[in-house]
């Protein structure tokens, strides 16, 4: 139950386009297309409006690239002349060339290993979260010739091309097949000829996109002579229908397969052809294919062997299985346990020729790097100390270094650290404190290839994301590619209070993290009231000290109509605090995060007696929704207004991987269900509660929400609601949606939570 994708608070991202290696793909909330160019001179210095934030280009920020790394790093390229332009630029000169001049925009683009061609991704169409389908183009550079990719095929149909490691050949993926084309020759070899709506090969189901992140899934062999790649059967799994009844004179559905909690996956099983075709060889992965998930594959190393992590249903297992591509015969190098969920290691990285591989693991109770063999007969702590590795960004073997993500004392804050790989030493880091973000923030990299230099994007709450070019290890700024100098120069001519991170104590030795915006005229005298935004599941967090685009300039907005606004990490949500603080809510998601969530209001309004907990307003959107739904049942003393957007009254509704991974199958924990899902304390309701959901969303369903709203009407409860036709979960589709849902939030609070500040002890 991820947050909405193009509404997260965008985490730094400078890698090069769309799909969900990104993870939060915008810094800004959508706008709808015909208005994001609306001129905005009218708005005066300071006036902040909803139109302003979410339908001008005010504070429109913009992201360096998509970028690629040459020559070992020596040289980059990136995107230019409104996407039409790859420009090359000398790293250590900065001298400019222009490679690559196409007649279409390039939303994506990758080299071919030997640099004579470039593959081009433009056209694009959204599939489910982003846009990972469209056309590809080949230019050959020595001739100039331009080329479209899948022969007949229709406009927009083909996915996730690649080149073959010499660049001879490009497999891509249409209509759940999987083809391989000759550039050469133009001749197009269909490797799978049994794709359909329940057989995918290449790409994935539904719920393996959403809650594993798999998209592209084929990986050509080193040697380019073959194609391994997962292929799902989604035969045994139940349809859920979407009813477009807007579009057409009758309605139209859309019949999407959707494993809700216990319910019978999609068979996944893992195949190897030949990239000129023939027949497949099936990988004898062991185990119910439909009670295992096949959640990461990569060839290991070599083109003789597959490496490939299944994880069981409950998640409590991750063997690293290694599988003989010519035989299919599979043996076991590894096997993570938690008693709670173990994590997917999207950061294995091979080294010494094969030999050993670099590993992710919270045995030890943090997230640490970990060196282990072939065979996992040996391994070896890298990095050490009571702190968390978020994510690996290099690994320099030659130098003998690991390049990595972490922040040991602010859980709010990212920087660029680096260990031995020989886990000698202290770890070091790399992010100076003159780095930009009033010497905090949040700090995304993309190394090169010799680790020489890195593409840095840092911002802060109150400062917009600014990219440019560090040499390294001495992290000096070489060269400023994107300074957002029109979203900073508006946003500091509002004059508004900065955001204040503070640590709330909820007792029993736990302190949360959290943050106020105060009104701009606040008089610690008076008492305000206090909307609280809300997350609080284990797929994200709120508290992060980086710049958090639309959303946050609307809650600038409400803090200077007079509110304080606030957000909490409770106890479960990924914060770099150890395992035991993300895994505590194993078996109780919403219960143990409500409680959390209620004694950080309580504990702030005895902390700062200017926050009135009197009145007290929450939101959130997905999870956030559902937490606020559980706190305006389970807290109806505290809780006196909530706005709840797309979310999960019933987690029995949700999808396989994401609830089960947190909650176990609802055969064994019902009672953890039943205490975790908020439709089953809706008795508690007392205050004014605002309910909003899409009707096409084909990630938390309708139905949730026509079930909680027959709930309420059972009991007779007073409540609002508002449904968004076609609307998928971000809200986001059509002309004037944001605008219009944004507008409809703040008339919600203001018209029952009135804003301003009050005499204490008066009225």
């Amino acid at each position: 139950m991820k947050q909405p994708y193009l509404l997260v608070i965008a985490a730094l991202v400078v890698q090069a386009v769309a799909p969900h290696e990104t993870p939060a793909q915008a810094a800004l909330a959508p706008t709808p297309t015909a208005l994001r160019g609306a001129s905005s001179t009218a708005a005066r210095a300071g006036d902040l409006t909803i139109e302003r934030i979410f339908a001008s280009r005010d504070f429109t920020t913009d992201r360096f690239g998509p970028a690629r790394w040459l020559e070992n790093g020596a040289a980059y390229t990136t995107v230019e002349n409104d996407g039409k332009d790859i420009v090359r630029y000398s790293t250590a000169s900065g001298e400019r060339s222009v490679l690559v001049s196409a007649p279409f925009a390039i939303a994506d683009y990758e080299w071919s290993s030997d640099g004579k061609r470039v593959l081009l991704f433009t056209n694009t169409r959204r599939v489910w979260r982003y846009d990972t389908r469209g056309d590809y183009w080949v230019l050959d550079r020595a001739s100039g010739k331009l080329k479209k990719l899948g022969g007949d095929a229709p406009e927009a149909s083909l996915m996730f091309a690649r080149f073959s490691p010499d660049g001879s050949r490009v497999a891509y993926v249409r209509a759940n097949d999987i083809y391989v084309e000759d550039l050469a020759s133009g001749k197009i070899t269909a490797l799978t000829t049994d794709g359909s709506a329940t057989i995918i090969n290449g790409t994935s189901d539904w719920v393996y996109e959403e809650e594993l992140d798999l998209r592209n899934a084929y990986r050509w062999s080193p040697d380019g002579e073959s194609i391994a790649y997962w292929h799902f059967d989604a035969s045994g799994v139940h349809d859920y229908l979407l009813v477009n009844t807007t579009d057409s004179l009758y309605p139209v559905i859309e019949r999407i397969p959707y494993p809700k909690v216990g319910t019978t996956n999609s068979a996944v099983s893992v195949g190897v052809v030949s990239a000129d075709g023939g027949p497949t060889r099936w990988m004898n992965i062991p185990g119910d294919p439909r009670n295992h998930y096949i959640a990461w594959m990569e060839w290991a190393a070599d083109s003789r062997e597959l490496a490939i992590q299944q994880l069981d249903r409950l998640q409590h297992t991750n063997a690293l299985l290694l599988a003989d591509a010519g035989t299919g015969a599979v043996r076991n190098a590894l096997t993570e346990r938690d008693s709670a969920w173990v994590e997917v290691v999207d950061d294995l990285t091979w080294l010494r020729g094969g030999k050993e591989f670099l590993w992710l693991s919270e045995r030890d109770g943090w997230r640490h790097a970990y060196v282990v063999s072939r065979d996992g007969a040996t391994q070896r702590l890298v990095t050490k100390g009571a702190f968390d590795l978020e994510s690996v960004q290099g690994v320099d073997e030659r130098g003998g270094w690991l390049y990595y993500i972490a922040s040991p004392t602010n859980a709010t804050q990212r920087f660029l650290y680096r260990s031995r790989l020989d886990g000698s030493g202290a770890p070091q880091r790399l992010t100076p404190a003159s780095a930009g973000a009033s010497a905090g923030g949040t700090h995304g990299y993309q190394l090169s290839p010799d680790f020489r230099w890195a593409f840095h994007t840092a911002s802060s709450a109150d400062t917009p994301p600014v990219t440019d070019l560090v040499s390294l290890p001495d992290h000096r700024s070489r060269r400023v590619f994107v300074d957002n100098a029109r979203a900073r120069d508006a946003f500091a001519a509002l004059r508004l209070p900065a955001k204040t991170f503070v640590q709330v104590d909820i007792g029993q030795g736990v302190k949360l993290d959290g943050w106020l915006i105060r009104p701009a005229d606040f008089d610690s005298t008076k008492s305000y009231p206090i909307l609280v935004y809300v997350y609080g599941e284990p797929a994200s967090t709120t508290v992060r000290d980086s710049w958090g685009g639309n959303r946050d300039l609307w809650f600038r907005m409400l803090a200077d109509e007079g509110y304080i606004v606030a957000s909490f990490d409770n106890r479960g949500t990924p914060s770099l605090k150890g395992r035991e603080w993300r895994k505590i809510i194993y078996g109780s998601v919403g219960e143990l995060a409500s409680r959390d969530q209620a004694a950080a209001v309580r504990a702030l309004s005895r902390t700062y007696p200017y926050v009135d907990s009197t009145r007290v307003g929450v939101w959130g959107w997905s999870g956030g929704g559902s937490m606020t739904l559980n706190l305006m049942f389970r807290s109806p003393e505290l809780y006196k207004v909530g706005m709840s957007v797309a979310s999960v009254p019933d987690q029995r509704l949700y999808d396989t991987i994401y609830q089960e991974r947190y909650m176990g199958l609802p055969t064994s924990n019902a009672d953890g269900y039943r205490r975790g899902s908020p439709i089953n304390f809706a008795e508690g309701l007392r205050g004014k509660l605002l309910i909003v959901h899409g009707s096409g969303d084909d990630n938390v369903h309708f139905q949730g929400f026509e079930r909680l709203t027959n709930r309420l009407v059972e009991l007779g409860k007073s409540f609002d609601m508002m449904v968004y036709p076609n609307r998928s979960h971000c809200i986001c589709e059509g002309p004037g949606t944001s605008v219009h849902l944004y507008h409809l939030l703040t008339r919600y609070l203001t018209t029952n939570l009135p804003a301003g500040g009050r005499v204490r002890g008066g009225v």
